[in-house]
């Protein structure tokens, strides 16, 4: 019975050494969180093993992070992951559902995602590029002829609008004398021009009279007006002034036009062809709704297949320049002592309370063995 009870004792002894034992080192993990000194030594074990590597286990975090767990493979295996695709898709294509049915315009939309004034920002980029344009096009074709500057088609172009132009012309020469101030004005051109003839001239008009004059030569003139031949003759003398047009160098245009007044005009008419703040101002879904089957259908799994694919034959890259194993160490070194103890018992607390059991276990055991090894002694 003796033995029993020693074996038991020294059981009990044991376990509670080794728990104890077990429970202090753990402790000794993070107590103290400073060095002790005592005469002016320092007290062994002391800080506490965390404290005292806690820029070590930073760094060491930071590789940890960056070398196995968050590695660029491992980012180009999710982005690539069948079912994130999938879930990138459906989220990019309720957004763009909602999105096509804000009754929000595109300027208040800008301005949610804080870009201010975005149609007169447009604008202005719009006419910077052309007038970055107008001034590299001028310098490069200011020694050019017109005719190698303009487009072939636009040559095609303009010369067959030719017999247009006389027909307009001519009819508007017909109009013009048939009207009552053109026959006032005809009536005083032949008066002006008798008027050179000195006595010849004042001869024909006491014989015939102005009014008769008028008369007669209204009739020639319309006469003359209507004729095919002319409208030819008009032709020709327009392709013939065309065709010296077009031997003129460009820079000969900018000298009877103007730089500033050629630019100022293509600016005019590109702000009457684009109305960038009429667009703007027209809700989301007026713009892009007739696109809307074909957006979310065709282009949001394009988009995101492409984005996901540039991402990941970049992630290293970025990973890089992020400077990840940094960002991770310089964190956990901004952490308290007393935060890094919560944040590794929250995650290690059972773990931890085993090892105690664990060593009042083997300190259990070893007491048996130590009862079993004094009887036998005794």
């Amino acid at each position: 019975m003796e033995g029993l009870i020693l074996i038991l004792f020294m059981v009990v002894i044991g376990a509670i050494i080794g728990g104890v034992t077990n429970h202090l080192a753990i402790k000794m993990l993070f107590h103290p969180y400073k060095a002790i000194y005592i005469g002016g030594k320092r007290l062994p074990f002391t800080p506490g093993l965390i404290p005292k590597r806690r820029d070590e286990l930073a760094r060491q975090m930071g590789k940890l992070v960056v070398e196995h767990l968050l590695t660029p493979e491992s980012i180009k295996k999710k982005l690539r992951d069948e079912s994130f695709v999938n879930g990138m898709e459906t989220w990019a294509k309720e957004e763009a559902e909602r999105l096509l049915a804000s009754d929000k315009n595109i300027i208040q939309v800008a301005e949610f995602f804080g870009v201010q004034n975005l149609d007169r920002k447009t604008e202005e980029k719009i006419l910077t590029f052309i007038e970055k344009k107008f001034v590299e096009l001028s310098n490069k074709f200011r020694t050019k002829e017109i005719g190698e500057v303009l487009p072939v088609g636009l040559i095609e172009k303009i010369e067959m609008k030719f017999p247009d132009i006389a027909n307009y012309i001519a009819d508007k020469g017909i109009d013009y004398f048939e009207s009552e101030e053109g026959k006032r004005r005809l009536g005083k051109m032949i008066d002006d021009f008798l008027a050179t003839r000195g006595m010849l001239g004042n001869m024909v008009q006491m014989f015939l009279g102005n009014s008769s004059m008028v008369d007669k030569v209204q009739p020639e003139i319309i006469k003359f007006l209507s004729n095919p031949g002319t409208r030819e003759l008009l032709v020709s003398l327009i392709d013939k002034e065309w065709n010296k047009v077009k031997a003129w160098e460009f820079g000969k245009v900018e000298e009877l036009i103007g730089s500033d007044k050629i630019l100022s005009i293509v600016k005019k008419q590109t702000r009457n062809l684009l109305p960038i703040s009429t667009y703007f101002e027209r809700p989301v879904y007026s713009l892009l709704q007739p696109f809307k089957d074909r957006l979310i259908n065709e282009g949001i799994p394009k988009v995101i297949l492409l984005a996901g694919e540039m991402l990941a034959n970049r992630v290293e890259k970025m990973m890089e320049r992020l400077h990840l194993a940094d960002i991770v160490k310089n964190q956990v070194e901004t952490f308290s002592v007393d935060r890094l103890e919560e944040m590794i018992l929250s995650i290690s607390k059972r773990e931890f309370k085993m090892i105690t059991y664990l060593g009042a276990l083997l300190g259990g055991i070893i007491g048996v063995f130590q009862g079993v090894i004094a009887l036998f002694m005794n």
